[in-house]
């Protein structure tokens, strides 16, 4: 089977399943509204108008306004931009990383595979949000070194994932034929191993953004993340709790992107890991 008609096979797959369809629509809406922020949200975000101090929804605010009077709704289409860019950076980052490392170990075997697999290990024995917690108490509150932190517990994964692909892939003939060739392994490694690795790694990449978003916005709902005025989606909820019984609207709202995005990012996730089994398929 070509590549040409394996993807096309799968974009049929996904076309057929509602679930891939929902999530990918509330994807696309979230970066339309995160990439067209600028132009389509109503006021500033960070402009503050002590006016409308903690207005309900209405036709001027259409979720309503925080304690400064900051439009709601504007704040939550520019913070879209914030929780995106942090899923994606993180998982550059964390699936960059994890999947040269699990590769290496997978194909090297030996010390190689023991040492950074016993690695992975170790993080993987603390709770992934309290070791993010940790770790971006110790750099410092900020939004970077909230990425870094939550790059760094989710390498783990993929190493683990790719790991397992690699010491399938290691055995197969054009591996065997590539060796014989003469070729070194950080070459094989790097041309054969990761390309066809990327398929779970792919699967698993959609599914983890959606963590990286809820994690991310726990991070700034104790103070570690994003800090003020940035407009982020956890930081909102984490000042609007406070506003909760009289102003319901103001933490509600950020919460619920933050749930739709993620439920977005996980059944995507799963009906594209759906899509790439061949036995799935045969099942459609």
């Amino acid at each position: 089977m070509s590549l040409f008609s394996l993807r096309s096979g799968v974009l049929a797959t996904l076309l057929r399943n509602p679930s891939a369809v929902i999530g990918a629509l509330i994807i696309i809406l979230v970066a339309l509204m995160a990439i067209l922020a600028p132009w389509i949200a109503p006021y500033d975000p960070i402009s503050i108008n002590l006016a409308d101090r903690l207005s309900p929804p209405s036709p001027q605010h259409w979720f309503g306004a925080d304690e400064l009077g900051r439009d709601i709704l504007s704040r939550i289409m520019h913070g879209a931009r914030v929780s995106l860019i942090i899923g994606l950076v993180v998982i550059a980052i964390a699936g960059g990383l994890g999947t040269l490392l699990g590769a290496t170990a997978g194909y090297l075997g030996g010390k190689a595979d023991n040492l950074i697999m016993r690695v992975m290990d170790v993080i993987l024995s603390f709770p992934s949000l309290v070791l993010a917690l940790s770790l971006a108490a110790a750099l410092g509150p900020s939004l970077r070194n909230a990425i870094l932190a939550v790059a760094f517990v989710q390498i783990p994964k993929f190493a683990r994932l790719a790991r397992g692909e690699a010491l399938a892939l290691r055995e197969a003939l054009f591996i065997k034929a590539a060796r014989v060739s003469g070729f070194r392994a950080p070459w094989i490694i790097l041309h054969h191993v990761i390309p066809n690795c990327m398929g779970p790694i792919m699967v698993l990449a959609t599914l983890t953004i959606g963590d990286t978003i809820l994690v991310a916005a726990s991070l700034s709902f104790i103070g570690l993340g994003a800090q003020p005025p940035t407009p982020e989606w956890g930081a909102m909820v984490s000042t609007g709790r406070k506003f909760l019984l009289d102003q319901w609207w103001y933490p509600t709202f950020p919460g619920l992107f933050i749930m739709l995005t993620v439920i977005g990012f996980n059944i995507l996730g799963d009906a594209l890991r759906d899509a790439l089994d061949p036995r799935m398929r045969g099942r459609k």
